[in-house]
Order: C-alpha cells, then structure tokens, then sequence
C-alpha cells in the first residue's frame, strides 16, 4: 500500500491532524505552525494523489477518509479545511472512537447546491473539471483566487496558496477531477447530524464558495454543533487571519 506524506511537528499535549483542501497540500499550513505547536502535536498530512503522496488515482470520499485514518494516531482532533473537512467528516463518520473532536475550516456537508439548500452549482464544478483538461495552471490559480476575494490582503493570500502548490509535486488531472465529483457529490448533512463528538464550524464572511447561510442553516438542524464566523475572511481564514483563527482552535479543543 502506497503510504500518505505526513509530518509531525510541535509537542503540545494533544494531537492534531490538519487537512488541506483541494489542489493545495499540507504546506498551506505553515502559517499556523509557530501558532498552534505550543498546543498541538500536529499531524501534516498530503492527501491521496497531492502534493508528497504522489501515487493515488481519483478517489472516493470514504477511500480519501479511509487512507487519511492510517497517516493519523489512535486518537486525535481532526481539523479540515474545504474538501479537507469533508474528508476529516468522513474519517470520524467512519472511526468515531479515533477522533476526539471534529473541526471543519471554510467547508460545507454539502458543497453543491441541492433544492434550497445553499452552495457552489453542480454546472460551475462541472465547469472546473472541464476546464481542468483545457488548461490545467490557469484553471488552477483561478480556482485559488475565488478562495480570497473580497479580502483586506486578497493577492498577497492567493500568492500565497499559489505558492504553495507551485513549490511540492503536482497533483494529476485525474486527482484534481475526483476531488471535484466529490465536491459536486457529496452529502453528509444527515450523517454528521447524528455524530457524538465535539464539533467546531469555522467560516469566512466573505466566502464565495461557502455561502454564509450554510451556517445558518447547520446552526439549527445541527445543535450538537458550534459554529464561528470570521467576519473579514474568504475561504482561507487561517491565512488571512492566523492570530484570530489560532485563538478560535485553541480555546474550543480546551473546552472540551
């Protein structure tokens, strides 16, 4: 079996996995390292197919959960941002008793649009996987600047991220179009309404790929659940704004 990269950083008393999102890899999170380690022993795992674990073909959401659980401890808080968070979703779906707490960063159980309920839709990813095939870097850094519009520092975020995925390995066409159908297909608003764990959702005002009303509406058919919004932030708010998206993580995994 093909084993996933991962590093592991700090010697805070808990552990934590952090899951990148699509396209990016585990550096995304270099600027939450010096923030979170005196906390954390944190777990920085590339997912199937990107950045370092080179080697995966498209995958299935519970095939990413699955190999995602044997790059991380017996147990441990999840942390997942974007599709990171429904893979993190997925893994304390599927081993509960692993997962001491679940926070999703800038994520949605359900990306795309469905009846009323609020998302990306289906024809814009399915846009995206087309595009893919057309031409793979631009539609790349497009997909990376939607992440920061709107924000203080939108084109020194999106050097960032494009940095990020420019400076480790590239993941195929093929990973990048099965991350999409996951983000095009996937559903787990019923599942996590059920799942017994701390569970933390952090979102970005501005976010143009998670509408705001996402949280509105988890925050009433998923009471068990806590939900902040970071009022100046897109989709990166750990990027554009560290210092309040590392008090946020600290305070809520010492809560519980």
């Amino acid at each position: 079996m093909t084993a996933l990269y991962r590093q592991i950083i700090g010697e805070g008393g808990r552990d934590l996995v952090l899951l990148h999102g699509w396209g990016l890899n585990a550096e995304v999170w270099g600027c939450m390292l010096a923030r979170l380690t005196p906390h954390f022993r944190l777990h920085l795992v590339d997912l199937p197919g990107y950045g370092r674990s080179q080697g995966f073909g498209a995958m299935s959401l519970e095939q990413m959960a699955e190999r995602a659980l044997t790059a991380a401890p017996p147990q441990a808080w999840w942390l997942g941002w974007s599709l990171g968070g429904l893979v993190a979703s997925q893994a304390a779906l599927m081993q509960p008793k692993r997962v001491r707490g679940l926070i999703t960063v800038a994520s949605s159980p359900c990306f795309a649009v469905r009846g009323d309920w609020p998302g990306i839709r289906p024809d814009v990813l399915s846009g995206f996987q087309h595009q893919l095939s057309q031409d793979f870097q631009r539609t790349i850094e497009r997909f990376l600047a939607l992440q920061t519009l709107g924000t203080n520092n939108a084109r020194q975020d999106a050097r960032l991220l494009k940095s990020v995925v420019l400076n480790q390995p590239m993941p195929t066409v093929e990973v990048l179009n099965g991350g999409l159908e996951i983000l095009r297909t996937a559903d787990l608003r019923q599942p996590l309404a059920g799942l017994a764990l701390p569970l933390l959702r952090v979102y970005g005002y501005l976010d143009g790929l998670v509408p705001r009303k996402v949280a509105e509406r988890l925050d009433i058919s998923w009471p068990h659940s806590a939900s902040v919004m970071v009022s100046k932030a897109a989709h990166a708010p750990f990027i554009s704004h560290p210092d309040e998206f590392a008090s946020i993580i600290v305070s809520f995994s010492a809560a519980h």
